[in-house]
C-alpha cells in the first residue's frame, strides 16, 4: 500500500489533476439537473396541486448534492438525480404507502404534463425516465420531518445526536409495517449528511470558493456550490471511478457509494490537492471500518449511528470481500500512477484503471496540440491501447527498474550500426535492430520483451504480434534483443524482468517507426 510520506511525482499529481476533471460532471449538466428538480419542485407547489397545503420542500440529495457525481462509463448510461420530497405532514395521520400514493398521483400527472412516460415505482421511491438522449432519470423520495423523532431515539441510545435535527422519515416498499398506521418508519438525513461531509473539508471549500470568487469579481454567495471542488470530493470521484471499471461486470456486489464517501470523509485530513488526499485517504480508510460487539462490521452513518452502511456486509459476505479486494487494488493501481515519473506508462495505468476514455482526454491536456512530446504520446497511446496487445500475466511486484538504454540499427550500405531515439527518424525495412537494456534487479531473474506492430502489413501477413517473447535466463549478464523492420507502421517495444514468478521492473515502451 502506499505508506506514509510516499514519493509522489509531480508528473503523477499533475496527470491525476487532469483526469479528475475529465471524470467530473461538466457544468452544464449541473445546471440541467438542477432546472430539472426545480421544475418538479414548483409542479408539486403549484395552486392545482394536491400536495400545495402540505408545503412542499423539495431538494436535492445524493451525489448532485455531495458534489461528487461522474461522468457515466459510456453513452448508454444515465445521470441519476436523487430528490427528496418533504411534506409537512405526520406519521401518526398516515402510513407509508398512503405518503408515497399522494406523490404518485402528482408524479403522474408531472409526466403526462411534460410529455414523458409514466413513473415507474421502486421501493423507496418514484423515477422518472427523461426522453433518450437526455441521459437523465430522477428519482422523487416521499418523506416527512422527524428531526425531533431521531434526536429523541439518539439520546435515549446514548448515542450522538449531532446533524439530527434535519433528519426525514421515509417509505419503503419492503419495510414490514408500510401499510400500517404507526411511527416506526426508516429513516434518512441527507441535509445533515451533507453538513457533516461539507465539515470534513469546510476550510479548503471557503478558500476555494472565495478565490473562484476574486477571479469573477463577484461576491462568494453567487458561486454555486457545484463550481468548487475540494480534493476531498476528487478524490470521491476518482474512487468511484476506479470502483466502477473494476466491477464492471458486477455490479450487484460493488463497494456502495456512500461507503466510499463516508470512509473518504472519515480519512481526510485536510490535504491540499487530490493526489496528497488518495494517498492519505488508502492509507487511513481501513481504520475506519469498526466492528459491532458482536464482531460484526460497522459502518455507522455519521448522522444516525443507528443505521450500519455496512448492513449488507452482514447478509452477503461476498460484499465484505470485494470491498476489501478493491481497496488493495485501489493502493497498487494509484501507486503505479503518482509514483511514475514516465506520461507513457501512466497513460497505461490510467487507461486501464479509469477507461481509455479518460486517460486519452487527460493525456491531450498535457500540452498543445503542436508539441512534438504531445504528438509522440499520442502516436503511444494507440500501442497502449491496441486489442492485439496482451496484459501482462505476472501479478506485479515493482521494486526495481529497467530502462532499454541503446538501440542500434543496421543495413545495407551502412558501414557501422547506427543509433536509434525512441519516435525518432524512419527506418527502412529490413533494417537489423538491436535493443540493449540495464536494471537493478539482482540476477538470476527472467527477461521478456513484447513486440506491439500496428498497419495493415502487419496484419494482413498477421504479424501484430503484441505477446510475449522470452529472452531467457539471465545469470551473468543483460541479454540483448534483435528484431528486423518488416512492416510499415509505427510499432513498440517493451521490456519486462520477472524475478520468482512476479514481475518486478518494466521499462518505458520504445516506439520504432518503419517506412
Amino acid at each position: 500500500m502506499l505508506g506514509a510520506g510516499a514519493n509522489l511525482t509531480q508528473e503523477g499529481a499533475e496527470y491525476l489533476e487532469r483526469l479528475v476533471k475529465e471524470l467530473d460532471v461538466p457544468p452544464s449538466r449541473y445546471e440541467e439537473a438542477e432546472r430539472r428538480y426545480e421544475s418538479v419542485g414548483e409542479w408539486l407547489c403549484r395552486d392545482e396541486s394536491s400536495l400545495k397545503e402540505l408545503e412542499p420542500d423539495v431538494f436535492v440529495q445524493g451525489s448532485f448534492r455531495l458534489g461528487t457525481p461522474i461522468r457515466p462509463v459510456n453513452d448508454t448510461e444515465h445521470y441519476d438525480i436523487d430528490l427528496v420530497c418533504s411534506l409537512s405532514a405526520s406519521k401518526s395521520n398516515l402510513t407509508q404507502q398512503q405518503l408515497k400514493m399522494l406523490l404518485g398521483v402528482e408524479m403522474r400527472l408531472y409526466a403526462k404534463e411534460h410529455g414523458m412516460s409514466e413513473p415507474g415505482e421502486a421501493r423507496r421511491c418514484w423515477t422518472l425516465d427523461y426522453a433518450e438522449g437526455a441521459q437523465f432519470h430522477l428519482d422523487a423520495l416521499p418523506a416527512v420531518p422527524d428531526g425531533e423523532e431521531k434526536q429523541r431515539l439518539l439520546r435515549e441510545a446514548s448515542l450522538s445526536s449531532d446533524w439530527s435535527s434535519t433528519a426525514i422519515a421515509i417509505t419503503d416498499i419492503d419495510h414490514p409495517e408500510y401499510t400500517t398506521l404507526q411511527a416506526h418508519w426508516p429513516h434518512s438525513n441527507p441535509r445533515g449528511y451533507m453538513e457533516w461531509f461539507r465539515s470534513r473539508m469546510l476550510t479548503n471549500f471557503n478558500q476555494i470558493r472565495e478565490a473562484l470568487a476574486l477571479e469573477a469579481n463577484a461576491n462568494v454567495e453567487d458561486i454555486p456550490s457545484y463550481k468548487v471542488k475540494t480534493p476531498l470530493q476528487q478524490a470521491v470521484q476518482v474512487l468511484k471511478r476506479h470502483r466502477d471499471i473494476m466491477f464492471s461486470d458486477n455490479s450487484e456486489d460493488k463497494p456502495i457509494s456512500v461507503i466510499i464517501t463516508t470512509l473518504s470523509g472519515l480519512a481526510y485530513a485536510g490535504e491540499r490537492n487530490v493526489a496528497d488526499a488518495l494517498n492519505g485517504i488508502l492509507q487511513r480508510m481501513e481504520s475506519h471500518v469498526q466492528q459491532d460487539r458482536y464482531g460484526k462490521p460497522h459502518i455507522p452513518n455519521p448522522t444516525d449511528p443507528q443505521e450500519n452502511f455496512a448492513d449488507r456486509w452482514i447478509k452477503s459476505p461476498v460484499k465484505r470481500e470485494n470491498f476489501y479486494k478493491w481497496l488493495e487494488k485501489a493502493r497498487v493501481d494509484f501507486r503505479s500512477i503518482v509514483g511514475e515519473h514516465d506520461q507513457q506508462r501512466i497513460y497505461e495505468s490510467v487507461s486501464k484503471s479509469f477507461g481509455e476514455r479518460e486517460a486519452r482526454a487527460a493525456l491531450d491536456e498535457q500540452a498543445p496540440r503542436s508539441s512534438s512530446l504531445s504528438r509522440a504520446l499520442r502516436r503511444a497511446t494507440s500501442l497502449f491501447s491496441a486489442s492485439h496487445k496482451k496484459d501482462v500475466p505476472w501479478p506485479a511486484n515493482e521494486t526495481g527498474w529497467v530502462s532499454i538504454d541503446k538501440v542500434t540499427w543496421s543495413a545495407k550500405g551502412f558501414s557501422r550500426p547506427q543509433r536509434l531515439l525512441s519516435d525518432g527518424q524512419r527506418l527502412m525495412k529490413n533494417a537489423a535492430l538491436t535493443f540493449e537494456a540495464s536494471t537493478n534487479v539482482p540476477r538470476p531473474y527472467d527477461i521478456f520483451w513484447q513486440i506491439v506492430n500496428t498497419g495493415r502489413e502487419a496484419e494482413e501477413a498477421g504479424q501484430l504480434r503484441g505477446g510475449f517473447d522470452s529472452g531467457g535466463t539471465v545469470v551473468q549478464s543483460l541479454a540483448k534483443h534483435s528484431e528486423i523492420t518488416g512492416y510499415t507502421g509505427t510499432h513498440s517495444v517493451q521490456c519486462f524482468i520477472v524475478k520468482q514468478g512476479h514481475l518486478v521492473a518494466r521499462s518505458s515502451i520504445f516506439i520504432v517507426k518503419v517506412k
